[in-house]
C-alpha cells in the first residue's frame, strides 16, 4: 500500500506561513527600522512574479519551437502545460504584490504615492495580465498561450526598463548596501518565495491535467 502524497496546496500555504514568520524576524535597517521588513517581502514577491513570467516566456518559446520540429514533438505538450501554469503563477504573485507595495509605502513614507510611475505601470500590467490569463484560459489554444506569455514578459521588461525611478532608485539598495546580513536574508527570502511559486505552479498543473492536487 503506497503512502498518500502530501498536497502541493499544503506545501504552498506552509511555505507562505514560513515566509511571513521569516519576514517578521528579518533584520532591521538603520533608516527604516523594522518597517524595512515589508520592503524585503514586497521585493521578493515581485521578483518571484518576474521569474515566473520569464520562465513562462522561455518555456513558451520552447513550446513554439517544438511545435515546428518533429523530433521535439513529444515534449511539446509538457512545455505547453508548464508555460501556461507558470504564467498563471506569475500573475498571482504580481497581483498580490500590489497590496504589499501599498503597505510598504504607507509604513515607510506615511502615505500612498499612487502616481509613482512604476506603481502605475505595475497596476496596469496587473489588469492586463489578469485579463490576458482569463482570455487564454477561455480560448485554450496552446500556440496562442505560449506566444502570449512570451510577448507579455518582453513587453513588461521593455516598458519597465524605460520607466522613471522615484521610489525604486537603481541600483538595488539591498544588494549595494554592503550589509551582508540583509543581503543574505533577502536572498533566502527570495528562495522561499520561489519555492512557494513552484508549488503554486504544481497546483495549476494538477488543475490543468484534471488530476487531484494531492495525487
Amino acid at each position: 500500500m503506497s503512502k498518500p502524497k502530501v498536497s502541493p496546496l499544503l506545501f504552498f500555504f506552509g511555505i507562505v506561513i514560513i515566509i511571513a514568520i521569516a519576514t517578521f524576524l528579518g533584520p532591521e535597517e538603520k533608516a527604516l527600522g523594522s518597517n524595512v521588513r515589508i520592503v524585503y517581502l514586497h521585493g521578493a514577491w515581485v521578483l518571484t512574479a518576474e521569474v515566473a513570467f520569464i520562465l513562462a516566456g522561455l518555456i513558451g518559446a520552447l513550446a513554439l519551437i517544438a511545435h515546428f520540429i518533429p523530433a521535439q514533438a513529444p515534449r511539446e505538450g509538457t512545455f505547453y502545460r508548464w508555460g501556461e501554469a507558470l504564467g498563471r503563477t506569475g500573475i498571482v504573485f504580481w497581483v498580490s504584490y500590489l497590496p504589499l507595495s501599498l503597505w510598504a509605502m504607507q509604513s515607510n513614507w506615511n502615505g500612498l504615492f499612487l502616481a509613482e510611475p512604476r506603481f502605475r505601470l505595475a497596476l496596469t500590467f496587473a489588469v492586463v495580465g489578469v485579463l490576458l490569463q482569463l482570455g487564454l484560459w477561455i480560448i485554450s489554444n496552446n500556440l496562442l498561450t505560449s506566444a502570449a506569455n512570451l510577448a507579455f514578459i518582453i513587453i513588461l521588461r521593455v516598458i519597465f526598463a524605460t520607466a522613471s525611478n522615484i521610489m525604486h532608485p537603481p541600483p538595488s539598495p539591498i544588494f549595494n548596501s554592503g550589509n551582508y546580513t540583509i543581503i543574505t536574508f533577502f536572498v533566502a527570502l527570495n528562495l522561499l518565495t520561489w519555492l512557494a511559486a513552484y508549488f503554486l505552479t504544481k497546483i495549476f498543473l494538477s488543475l490543468k491535467s484534471g488530476t487531484p492536487v494531492n495525487s
